[in-house]
């Protein structure tokens, strides 16, 4: 495990204030960052600290009555939703109900585990909740991003990545997070890409401790793992691509989160271009691949700077600023050419 704790960044410091300031301060950085008590006044985690009932009626007050999905486990796989042995298939039921008879099953789990847990995951405020989005503001997410809950009994989400900044409070029960970075992926054995729990790719290493044999090469991610444990008010922020596997510790949970791509310049996503990447690039033989890695290199991850530097900048083309006209001539290139135009 990684001996070097997680940086902390006190509830109050100016840089948790405003989206710029948290990203050039924060994000910046590249690393996870620990806020204990950040979410102490929010009154989802007050109404929990009073009873899991009480926090139940307090989202019942709010809720739209729309009908979200809900995931079901059978007690036998003790809340890890995950997939079924083979790959053939899901270990949970997900099944459309409101959000009252969700949270009516999850309190029932709470006090007898022999009937199926329930996990209510990625919940929409605004949508579903409209009632707390005022009632509950972050203000180093940019203006329009949307709280999104995180509602179950005991749980264990499998080891995944966001391709977005992740920002999450606890506001009821405790979770534990174990943290890989970006570059461990090679040593998680990555499951499938198009057929998946909840959206991301999943670690089949971390989820599997009965075999070690099947992945030799994860014993170098457990050396470099982290781990946090979060109390209700804590919050945890995850840079990008950051892997994290999510224990709820408690037979009843919320947690909130909050997701955002702190340095983008334009509608488009990284991971679209990694997709358009592995179909005309990923069978290619080995002498083409290294030839685009230091095309890829050159202009796109930059280890010697612009490449472009030796021009004048007005002499750059598309390249001088993309995050000005550039980037909308490029995308037009783009475009064009997958219209076959």
């Amino acid at each position: 495990m990684m001996t070097r704790p997680l940086r902390e960044w006190a509830a109050d410091d100016p840089a948790l204030r405003d989206p710029t300031a948290f990203r050039e301060k924060v994000a910046m950085g590249g690393e996870p960052v620990l806020i204990r008590g950040y979410a102490q006044s929010w009154p989802l985690l007050q109404a929990a600290q009073i009873s899991d009932r009480t926090v139940c009626d307090y989202l019942r007050r709010h809720d739209s009555g729309k009908r979200p999905q809900v995931m079901l486990g059978d007690p036998a796989i003790e809340g890890r939703y995950f997939y079924r042995d083979g790959l053939d298939g899901l270990n949970f039921e997900r099944i459309e109900m409101s959000i009252d008879d969700a949270l009516d099953r999850m309190l029932a789990h709470a006090e007898d585990p022999a009937l199926p847990s329930a996990y209510l995951g990625s919940l929409v405020t605004p949508a579903y909740l409209p009632g707390l989005v005022d009632a509950h503001p972050c203000a180093l997410a940019p203006p329009g991003v949307a709280m999104r809950l995180w509602i179950g009994n005991a749980s264990h989400v499998a080891c995944h990545y966001d391709a977005y900044e992740n920002f999450a409070c606890v506001l009821a029960g405790r979770r534990r997070f174990t943290l890989y970075p970006p570059d461990a992926i090679g040593d998680l054995y990555v499951g499938p890409i198009d057929f998946t729990l909840a959206g991301q790719p999943v670690s089949m290493a971390a989820a599997d401790r009965d075999h070690p044999q099947r992945y030799p090469r994860f014993a170098r991610a457990e050396a470099r793992k982290l781990v946090v444990e979060l109390e209700p008010g804590d919050a945890l922020y995850l840079p990008k691509l950051w892997w994290h596997q999510v224990e709820a510790l408690s037979p009843f949970n919320i947690m909130a989160n909050f997701w955002w791509d702190a340095f983008a310049i334009g509608p488009d996503a990284p991971m679209l271009a990694m997709l358009l990447a592995m179909i005309t690039l990923g069978e290619r033989p080995e002498a083409d691949r290294k030839a685009f890695r230091a095309y890829f290199d050159h202009f796109v991850f930059r280890p010697d700077g612009h490449p472009l530097a030796h021009l004048p900048p007005e002499k750059r083309g598309v390249l001088r600023d993309l995050a000005g006209g550039g980037y909308g001539q490029i995308r037009a290139m783009i475009m064009r050419t997958l219209r076959g135009q």
